[in-house]
């Protein structure tokens, strides 16, 4: 359902993606904060949500596809984190308590930067790029192109990942962390995730609406998003084992929680606009 709702997003007018943004990501954020709370660390799961949504809506209100509008954009990102480790630092001053106001300032923060901070790089990769004319009440193509990118390399990562491993998984990768994964299943991700971009780049005769997107640029794109998205998924499942908890969530029936499908999409989405803005632009 998260993944629908981010599609979905990218095709609705801004003010609706902005909507539709701000609800995922301050979901996920709260399921983070009840996996701590499960931990036995106290969380401010209202100031925390509070700062994640004004880092959104600052990108939003003040990105766009200028250089002048990304330089202020970023400008306010920094006076908004500023101001969330003031508001935590504020928040702790009454808790008479609270035995443990260190975990649960690091956490807090955490919830934070783990979030919507890395969930934001969806909310520049839709309002940065521009190939309509700069109309405001119009996503374009080359925003839509990259999210459905992002989501198709990355979930080809899990389905190839859990496909191999399940057929010819032997040695475990990191069973501490996650006992289910394997070798066999973190190179079968792989393989997947490349396919899938080199097919994507094909389809798209190579472009990613306005910007050039040759096929080794698909291979590397392939790879790393791909090692990025493993690498959120066992964050995830050391955040669960740690508190104990087999899902996020139960947002999503059969599936778990909202970070447990958003968690190697929250490594990919920097990656991919960093990526992006340094090399492909």
């Amino acid at each position: 359902m998260a993944v629908a709702l981010i599609l979905a997003a990218i095709y609705l007018p801004p003010l609706g993606a902005w909507v539709v943004l701000m609800v995922i990501s301050s979901l996920a954020q709260y399921e983070f904060y009840a996996m701590m709370n499960m931990a036995g660390i106290p969380v401010f799961r209202v100031v925390g949500i509070l700062c994640g949504g004004v880092m959104i809506t600052a990108t939003f209100c003040t990105i766009g596809p200028t250089a002048e509008e990304i330089a202020r954009a970023y400008r306010w990102e920094q006076f908004v984190m500023i101001a969330t480790l003031i508001a935590v630092f504020l928040r702790q001053f009454p808790q008479k308590y609270n035995d443990k106001p260190i975990a649960t300032i690091g956490c807090t923060l955490l919830g934070i930067w783990y979030v919507p901070f890395l969930f934001n790089f969806f909310t520049r990769m839709v309002f940065v790029w521009d190939s309509a004319g700069g109309s405001p009440n119009h996503i374009s193509e080359t925003a839509r192109l990259l999210v459905f990118y992002l989501v198709l390399v990355v979930k080809m990562t899990d389905t190839g990942a859990y496909t191999v491993g399940r057929l010819i998984g032997r040695h475990k990768l990191i069973p501490r962390i996650s006992p289910g994964k394997t070798w066999e299943g973190f190179f079968g991700g792989i393989v997947f995730a490349v396919i899938a971009s080199c097919i994507f780049a094909w389809v798209t005769h190579f472009r990613i609406g306005v910007i050039t997107f040759p096929l080794i640029h698909a291979v590397i794109l392939g790879i790393v998003l791909a090692l990025s998205g493993i690498a959120g998924d066992l964050f995830e499942s050391l955040l669960k084992r740690a508190s104990g908890a087999k899902d996020s969530g139960n947002a999503l029936p059969g599936m778990g929680g909202l970070l447990d499908v958003l968690d190697s999409l929250l490594f990919g989405a920097p990656v991919l606009y960093v990526y992006a803005r340094l090399v492909l632009a």
